[in-house]
């Protein structure tokens, strides 16, 4: 009898074990994968989904490493990882789970509510250093930004900077949420965090891309009416040789269960 019981409980082991899925990468993402996996299991006992950050390069070196079944990327998956991934026999499926808009946040007492991507750009590879020079008060200004690893990092160099350096010295955080309490406690502070992560201790500057002609305010509604600039897709890639086992929880996201998920947490549906 003892046998026939272990015998099941291995069996049992064996299947839940089969049915448990990683979701790592993107720190951005944490709020919205945390929150479909703690959904997706209450409609899914069987499942099982872990959710952790580290950065969207993190991510991807994972899914080539195989110690996770699905990458998060706030970005779009490189060239080189591309084929890095096909080097070790792999080929990764790209999803578009949602949108996100990138918000400028500053100091609450900070009196400047708009800023140009000509400044932006200025203040972030370090031409602009006090915030007189941007019609705010003698103070000079101090930059955070996420580090290299992660994919925001990355988009925000790309769609804001166009491409150029970060100012060196520059305050790198290994998350968002160490931003947000940073620039809350730093009277001079500027940094960039997605939509999801705004709250009272922090105020979102609106933002021009057409040289001051028009300043947007970052809210779902003005990402969803294009309005506001600085929007991107959050991704998650699987190697394909996988899809079977991570498609439900995949699925499930791109749902309209999923999708109203992804409005709550403060991101843009599909």
């Amino acid at each position: 009898m003892k046998k026939t019981i272990l015998a099941i409980a291995v069996l049992l082991g064996t299947f839940f074990g089969a049915q448990a899925q990683k979701i790592k990468g993107s720190d951005i993402m944490l709020p919205l994968s945390q929150k479909e996996a703690e959904s997706f299991m209450k409609a899914n006992p069987s499942q099982t989904v872990t959710v952790t950050g580290g950065g969207s390069g993190v991510g991807i070196s994972s899914l080539l490493e195989g110690t996770t079944d699905i990458a998060q990327l706030s970005r779009k998956i490189k060239f080189d990882e591309k084929q890095k991934l096909q080097e070790g026999g792999k080929t990764a499926k790209e999803v578009i789970a949602a949108y996100d808009a990138l918000a400028i946040v500053v100091h609450p007492s900070n009196k400047v509510k708009d800023l140009t991507r000509e400044q932006l750009e200025g203040i972030f590879t370090g031409k602009i250093t006090n915030w007189k020079e941007v019609g705010g008060d003698d103070l000079k200004i101090i930059p955070y930004s996420r580090e290299t690893s992660s994919g925001t990092y990355e988009f925000f160099k790309e769609s804001v900077l166009k491409n150029k350096n970060y100012v060196n010295g520059i305050m790198s955080m290994p998350a968002t949420g160490a931003i947000i309490q940073s620039i809350s406690q730093t009277k001079g502070a500027i940094g960039y965090v997605g939509l999801a992560y705004l709250n009272k201790d922090v105020k979102a500057v609106h933002v021009s891309y057409d040289k001051g002609t028009t300043f947007v305010e970052p809210s779902v509604a003005n990402a969803k009416n294009e309005t506001y600039p600085i929007v991107r897709p959050l991704y998650y890639y699987y190697e394909i040789k996988a899809e079977k086992k991570v498609k439900p929880f995949i699925d499930y996201v791109l749902s309209e269960e999923g999708q109203k998920i992804v409005t709550e947490i403060g991101f843009i549906e599909l």
